[in-house]
């Protein structure tokens, strides 16, 4: 899985920087741009053969370089470079990814709509129709009736997540911010439009900048150690939720902090490095782990 959430990390950086260059106005060589990222040619035509379905490409005759439609330079914005770039790179994430639906998330409100957060992935085709009607009230502001896990719900909808596998909504319902699985809503079979709502913006913050979907809930900060074999990869960038190194060891380890919402945040990742990580504070959660850990190996 490591090896495929890479691949997809590098696709979505290349997009996004061949996305930043047609926006800017730039011609585009094939071959320079393989020469560019370190790649053949055939993976760089196949880049735009994705970008070629869902934008307006133009080709030089004589030189053959690629440019965006003039009609087009410059409406990009950044965020939404990222945002396509992500998606072309992991279409299987998005129940649908027809020109129509590809043009509303190159819309500068399209990240008022969705959010992926990780790589990791559900087929989640058949909920083709549930995403528009949702997306709709997004966008809209409206409130929305639906069933959950057999109860009536009505909330005001604020964002559809992609979180470790699976999408939920995120929503608020008698005052309080909620997540929802998508494939445990399902819609009146007399859907009517519910009345407006205005979007309180310290919830809209809340839902952009938090990683995780367990809203609300207070962040418990937790210390681990990091051995030297690996310490690298942890000054390299962030793994763990709102990491932060809190002492360089003289072994050539690590102390970092994570601040997370739920344990199931970091046990996890922390269980995918093991035997280089682990826990120092708060004992209990160590503690809980190895014994997760026991449990498992007792039944080999």
């Amino acid at each position: 899985m490591k090896r495929d959430d890479s691949i997809h990390e590098r696709l979505a950086d290349r997009l996004a920087n061949i996305l930043t260059k047609l926006n800017m106005g730039y011609q585009l060589s094939i071959k320079e741009l393989a020469s560019e990222f370190g790649v053949s040619t055939r993976t760089i035509s196949r880049d735009f053969d994705r970008l070629n379905t869902y934008l307006p490409l133009l080709q030089d005759i004589e030189s053959k370089k690629y440019y965006l439609d003039l009609n087009y330079l410059g409406k990009i914005a950044p965020k939404d470079i990222r945002n396509f770039a992500q998606l072309s790179g992991i279409n299987h994430l998005y129940p649908s990814l027809d020109i129509s639906f590809l043009r509303e998330l190159l819309d500068s409100r399209a990240h008022q709509i969705y959010s992926a957060k990780g790589y990791s992935f559900e087929d989640v085709s058949q909920f083709k129709e549930l995403f528009k009607v949702l997306g709709k009230a997004i966008q809209e502001q409206r409130q929305i009736s639906f069933v959950y896990k057999g109860e009536p719900r009505l909330v005001q909808p604020y964002r559809l997540i992609h979180h470790h596998g699976s999408w939920y909504l995120a929503a608020v319902r008698k005052n309080q911010l909620r997540t929802y699985r998508i494939s445990h809503i399902q819609l009146m079979q007399s859907p009517h439009e519910d009345s407006q709502f205005v979007p309180d913006p310290n919830i809209v913050k809340l839902v952009e900048n938090d990683d995780s979907i367990w809203f609300g809930q207070d962040k418990q900060e937790i210390i681990l150690s990091i051995d030297s074999q690996v310490a690298f990869y942890f000054k390299q960038r962030s793994i763990l939720p709102e990491q932060q190194i809190v002492k360089e060891l003289n072994d050539g380890g690590l102390l970092v902090s994570s601040k997370i919402n739920h344990d199931m945040q970091l046990l996890p990742l922390i269980r995918f490095w093991i035997p280089h990580l682990k826990i120092v504070n708060p004992d209990g959660l160590q503690e809980e782990l190895e014994k997760d850990l026991k449990k498992y190996l007792s039944l080999a």
